[in-house]
């Protein structure tokens, strides 16, 4: 039987310092949260600013981030006016030719025209989540009312081929991870730098990692998860851990963690020229384990 990794017993500290002397400033500039953060002063529009980051988040950060700002200029830069319209238009308008990866401009559009719905009956996205959730304060049950109200018919029209997809819940039979919603509601409710705090009824000790490639790979070799693959139940493992670090704000170390290996500050390989001064390299299991050829 092979025995659970296990980091060293000075980890915690290791993640505050980690932490604490992370440049932030230096990868926010490389982040989908640096589109959003132009729009903080309007709720409405950081709303919309977020949701559509967050489903754009697929691939390298570069190319997020100008899908962003393509979508951003095709609309006008006027967010809330976009959502507005969209309720009165059937087709893609200004939108056409939008595409990212897999993500069509018929299904940005049609995300305007739902967005127009629901702001229609809501004042925030918030209260979407918060009605998922109940009074236990389920993050799971609170990302799946978001997901469940974000998909579907809009303004009279059905959703387009692989909308409903782009919101997924970790309640689907899949059980996925759901990195971009939990990005979003990471974006929304914590108050701390970077991110913007606007949603102020929900506790950031109730959030959940948003599990992505680099976040994961990481949390694995820190032994913060024993598990090989990424779901909703790794999800909750990793923040299972990092509350024992911090039990008020779990999630404080993502944006860390996700751009300690963006910036390839973690080569995902030993190599002492990089690796050295690392904080958390007493906890890495590529330390500890057989070496591997660089």
């Amino acid at each position: 039987m092979v025995r659970p990794y296990r980091p060293t017993p000075e980890l915690p500290e290791h993640l505050r310092e980690l932490f604490a002397r992370f440049p932030v400033d230096r990868s926010l500039a490389q982040d989908p949260l640096s589109c959003v953060r132009p729009f903080a002063t309007d709720r409405r529009s950081a709303e919309i600013a977020g949701v559509v980051a967050s489903t754009l988040a697929i691939g390298n950060t570069t190319a997020i981030r100008g899908a962003f700002d393509r979508w951003a200029g095709l609309v006008g830069g006027d967010l809330a006016g976009w959502v507005e319209a969209a309720g009165a238009s059937s087709d893609v308008g200004a939108l056409n030719g939008f595409k990212h990866r897999w993500i069509r401009a018929d299904q940005i559009a049609h995300l305007g025209r739902k967005l127009h719905d629901l702001y229609g009956q809501h004042d925030s996205l918030e209260e979407l989540y918060l009605d998922g959730r109940g009074p236990v304060g389920a993050f799971a049950e609170g990302l799946d009312g978001l997901a469940r109200a974000l998909r579907g018919p809009a303004a009279g029209q059905p959703a387009p081929p692989g909308y409903d997809h782009l919101f997924p819940s970790p309640l689907d039979a899949g059980a996925s991870p759901c990195k971009r919603l939990a990005l979003y509601v990471r974006w929304m409710v914590r108050p701390d730098y970077p991110d913007l705090g606007l949603w102020t009824r929900i506790s950031p000790a109730e959030l959940r990692v948003p599990l992505d490639q680099h976040v994961f790979w990481i949390a694995y070799h820190l032994g913060l998860t024993q598990r090989r693959t990424r779901s909703w139940g790794t999800v909750e493992e990793v923040t299972a851990a990092l509350r024992s670090v911090d039990p008020a704000d779990p999630v404080k170390f993502d944006f860390v963690l996700c751009h300690t290996g963006i910036s390839g500050d973690c080569p995902k390989h030993r190599d002492l020229r990089v690796c050295g001064p690392c904080l958390v390299r007493p906890d890495c299991r590529l330390w500890h384990g057989p070496r591997r050829a660089s």
